[in-house]
């Protein structure tokens, strides 16, 4: 991505507020935190590759990101992997609007979920904070006046290296301290009854646990499916034992069962960017026996690894469910219609694997990003499917050696075979767009036999 000069700063005098944990302080530290694996200054005009939870979020005509809705109790935009442990990020910040002293405008780190996180923050009394947030229990870990308020760009730094946390304002570092409420997660962009503006944001990493761009080879796909079973995609769509009308994302970690309850309300029901999701599933969650009814917003966000059973979709709006931070991800069960898009995103690493389940009515059943902030290697394996009504089964970058493997699928109604398996692509940085170069199994990234394919 091209890179703005960044405007000169004044010189910032700080001075460590009581009653929290004081600190020296240091400018103009040297950082070990080097390679940069994440970067985003928003000249593309959209905040692709990053998930919103509350908020309205836009670009500007000057590649300046802005949370408008000062009445919006938590705004968070989220990007990177939850896997992602010791690294650096920083962003510059401007606070256009505070609602009240404790309202803020800031930056996170190590989130686990949309309430779980290291935040450093710049309050509407003229301060700036590093936190430790866990739900509505806030420790602060340190402090600083900052003597000035709207309309000034701050450049905020988290660094988080084992229990170690860091927050620096303009190169001076305002607080450390020792804390294990997370030791990974992703970055986010935060803002509470305020509004403001972001940009130029860079991950840099210390080596541990953060995700780089792969070599443009192969390596060898998964070589089996999940367990056999014999279980067949569903006839029927169920009918909902009753309905509940959501009006912000639900978040679920464990084990969420809805007993076919039907879930609507979020969204516009179209594919407008950066809905939120009906559901945000933490690391190893599980949702199941759930119908997403129409508007479903951004359907599920998979944080980390997941399982989703036996769960549907009515009318699929921007994406049926999204797959951002883990590295295996499975669906067993349930189905997908009204997608004029796709119906799975995998924006993370690893695995997604799909079993047991009908799409009708939709552009792709799976599509690995080819054009997300960061590019993976990535896999899917789909078995035991029903197809109807749908432009391609699979979407892959081949130049990114992404492998798709299909077995016992079921195209109905399309006696010309129309039906694309496995569209390829040319994976592309983020702003541009991937070009499709090919379709077809070819033994090396679509992998399946005529065998593999029935059409009733």
């Amino acid at each position: 991505m091209q890179k703005r000069q960044l405007p000169g700063r004044r010189p910032l005098l700080l001075a460590v507020g009581a009653g929290v944990t004081a600190v020296a302080l240091t400018a103009g530290m040297t950082s070990a935190f080097a390679a940069t694996v994440f970067s985003d200054n928003f000249t593309d005009g959209d905040t692709s590759g990053w998930s919103k939870s509350g908020g309205t979020w836009t670009v500007d005509g000057s590649g300046v990101l802005n949370q408008s809705n000062a009445g919006s109790e938590l705004a968070r935009l989220f990007a990177g992997q939850t896997s992602w442990t010791n690294y650096s990020v920083q962003a510059r910040v401007r606070p256009a609007s505070f609602g009240s002293s404790s309202a803020l405008v800031g930056l996170a780190a190590r989130s686990t979920s949309s309430t779980k996180m290291y935040r450093l923050a710049v309050l509407g009394s003229g301060r700036a904070e590093l936190q430790a947030v866990n739900g509505s229990s806030v420790t602060a870990i340190g402090s600083a006046s900052l003597g000035a308020g709207t309309g000034t760009w701050y450049t905020l730094r988290i660094e988080a290296s084992g229990s170690t946390i860091r927050g620096f304002v303009n190169g001076t570092q305002i607080a450390s301290g020792s804390n294990s409420l997370t030791g990974a997660g992703r970055i986010g962009l935060v803002t509470a009854y305020a509004s403001g503006g972001f940009d130029d944001v860079v991950v840099d990493s210390s080596g541990g646990g953060t995700p780089t761009t792969p070599p443009p080879t192969t390596t060898p796909p998964p070589t089996t499916t999940p367990p056999p079973t014999t279980t067949p995609p569903q006839a029927g769509w169920p009918t909902p034992t009753s309905s509940q009308k959501v009006d912000a994302t639900i978040p679920v970690s464990g084990t969420f069962d809805g007993g076919l309850k039907r879930f609507y309300g979020i969204g516009d029901g179209g594919q407008s960017e950066s809905q939120d999701p009906m559901f945000e599933l933490a690391a190893g969650a599980t949702l199941r026996n759930v119908i997403i009814g129409a508007p479903a917003g951004d359907g599920v966000h998979c944080e980390g690894d997941c399982t989703l059973i036996n769960v549907w979709w009515e009318d699929v709006g921007e994406d049926a469910a999204t797959f951002r931070g883990g590295t295996t991800y499975t669906v067993d069960g349930g189905g997908a219609r009204s997608a004029s898009d796709k119906v799975f995103q995998h924006n993370g690493a690893g695995t997604v694997y799909i079993r047991n389940f009908r799409v009708e009515n939709a552009g792709k059943l799976y599509r690995a990003c080819g054009n997300c902030s960061t590019s993976y290697q990535r896999h899917v394996v789909i078995d035991n499917v029903t197809v109807r009504n749908t432009d391609a089964i699979a979407g892959i970058n081949t130049n990114w050696g992404d492998t798709a493997r299909f077995s016992r699928i079921t195209i109905v109604g399309d006696p010309d075979r129309e039906t694309s398996i496995c569209v390829k692509y040319k994976g592309v940085p983020k702003g541009s767009e991937p070009t499709e170069i090919g379709e077809g199994a070819d033994g090396v990234n679509c992998l399946y036999s005529p065998s593999d394919i029935t059409y009733q």
